[in-house]
C-alpha cells in the first residue's frame, strides 16, 4: 500500500552512485577509497575553535535566515571586491552549496522548463532539475571536456530557462578558460537565460586562473561554499550571490525549507577568512600530478586542471559498472562514469586522499588494466 503513496517525481531520481560507494567503503576493512570528493585534510584549528566558542556562548538557536550579520557583511565585501561593476549583487548564507542549488532551481524552474547541463555533470544536477519539474538538456563536451559554443547554441529551444555551469568541474577536473566562460555568458545574455554558476571548487585551480561568468554577465547566480576549501563538508555551509530579485526569492524559500544554515558553524566560517589555504592547494596539485603521471599512459585522460578529480577512459570494450566491481574485488573504490554522463566510457577518480592511498590505487589500477586487456 505504501508504494502507492510515493510521488511520481521520485521515478526520475535514482539513488546516488557516489553514496552507494560511500556506504560500501564503510563495510570494507581496508578500502582504497578514491570515490568520494571529500578533502582528506582537517578543518583548520582557528575555524574549529571559533565554532566551539560559539557553541559555548550559546549561539545554538536559529540565525537569521540569510545568515549571521558579520558573515553576510564579510561575504558582501568580498563580492563587491570581486565584481565592483556589479555592486548591487546580494548575498546570503545557504545550507551547503547543494542547498543553494535546491533553492535556485525551485525558484527559477517551472514544470516543463529546460535546463542545459554540460555532460559530464555533477551527479546531483539531473535529480535536482527533475525535482523542480524541469527537463535536463545535455550538451556534450567530450573528448576534452571543453565547452563548445556552437553545441550550446544548438541546445537552446523556446523552453530553455537556465544554463547550469560548473568550473572547476566535477567529475572531470576541467577548468574553463576565459574564452569558454565568456562564450557561455554571452549565450545566456543573448537569450535572456538564467545562468547558475557552481563555483564550489574555485580555490582549486592548478594550471589556469579561475574565471567566473559573473565577470561578463551581471545576472549570473553564483553558488559557492566552505566545504571543499576548508575540509568542512559535514558543516553544510555555502553562500549564494546574484541579482537581488532572485536572491530575495531564495531567502524566502529558505525560510520554509532549510530555515537557516547551522548557526554556530557560521561563526566558524567567519573565522575562515583569516586562514590561508594555499599550502593545501599546492599539496593537491602534487596529488593531481601523482595520479596523472601514474595512470595516463594506460587510462587516457585530459590532465585535470582543478578540483579533486580525474576522469579516466575505460579500457576498450569495458563496461563501467563491471570495471568498478572488479576494482571493488581489489578493495578499490572508484565511480563509473555513467553516474555522471550519458556515456559509459570513463570512470572518476577522486584524489582527495592520502599519498599512500593514491599509490595503492595506482598500483591496483595498473594491475587491473593488465588483466582486462590481456
Amino acid at each position: 500500500m505504501s508504494r502507492a503513496w510515493i510521488a511520481r517525481r521520485m521515478e526520475q531520481i535514482d539513488s546516488s552512485g557516489i553514496r552507494r560507494m560511500f556506504d560500501l567503503a564503510a563495510r570494507l576493512e581496508n578500502p582504497i577509497n578514491l570515490s568520494i570528493g571529500q578533502p582528506d585534510f582537517p578543518v583548520p584549528e582557528p575555524i574549529k575553535q571559533a565554532a566551539v566558542e560559539a557553541i559555548g556562548q550559546d549561539r545554538n538557536g536559529y540565525s537569521p535566515t540569510q545568515g549571521i550579520a558579520p558573515l553576510v557583511e564579510r561575504l558582501q565585501q568580498q563580492v563587491v571586491a570581486q565584481y565592483p561593476q556589479h555592486a548591487d549583487r546580494e548575498v546570503f548564507v545557504t545550507s551547503g552549496t547543494s542547498g543553494g542549488l535546491v533553492l535556485a532551481l525551485l525558484v527559477l524552474v517551472e514544470p516543463g522548463d529546460e535546463v542545459i547541463v554540460f555532460d559530464p555533470y555533477f551527479v546531483m544536477y539531473p535529480a535536482l532539475v527533475a525535482m523542480a519539474g524541469g527537463k535536463v538538456v545535455l550538451v556534450d563536451t567530450y573528448p576534452d571536456f571543453r565547452i563548445n559554443a556552437e553545441r550550446l547554441e544548438a541546445a537552446i529551444t523556446p523552453r530553455t530557462k537556465a544554463i547550469l555551469f560548473n568550473s572547476p568541474a566535477n567529475p572531470t577536473g576541467h577548468v574553463a578558460d576565459e574564452a569558454e566562460v565568456r562564450a557561455v555568458a554571452q549565450v545566456a545574455q543573448r537569450h535572456h537565460l538564467a545562468l547558475i554558476s557552481d563555483e564550489i571548487y574555485r580555490l582549486f585551480c592548478y594550471d589556469v586562473p579561475f574565471v567566473s561568468p559573473a565577470q561578463f554577465y551581471p545576472e549570473t547566480l553564483v553558488l559557492e561554499g566552505f566545504s571543499k576549501t576548508y575540509g568542512m563538508t559535514g558543516w553544510r555551509l555555502g553562500y549564494a550571490h546574484g541579482p537581488r530579485a532572485v536572491i530575495r526569492e531564495m531567502i524566502k524559500l529558505q525560510q520554509f525549507s532549510f530555515v537557516c544554515a547551522p548557526h554556530p558553524l557560521q561563526w566558524g566560517a567567519l573565522a575562515a577568512w583569516e586562514v590561508d589555504m594555499q599550502e593545501v592547494v599546492r599539496q593537491y596539485r602534487r596529488k593531481r600530478d601523482l595520479i596523472y603521471q601514474g595512470l595516463a599512459d594506460l587510462y587516457p585522460m585530459p590532465r585535470p586542471q582543478g578540483a579533486f578529480y580525474a576522469f579516466a577512459q575505460l579500457p576498450p570494450n569495458t563496461c563501467g559498472q563491471e570495471f568498478a566491481q572488479r576494482a571493488v574485488e581489489e578493495q578499490l573504490l572508484i565511480i563509473p562514469g555513467s553516474v555522471f554522463s550519458a556515456r559509459d566510457t570513463h570512470f572518476r577518480i577522486s584524489y582527495a586522499a592520502s599519498d599512500e592511498t593514491l599509490r595503492r590505487g595506482i598500483e591496483v589500477l595498473r594491475k587491473l588494466h593488465r588483466r582486462v586487456v590481456s
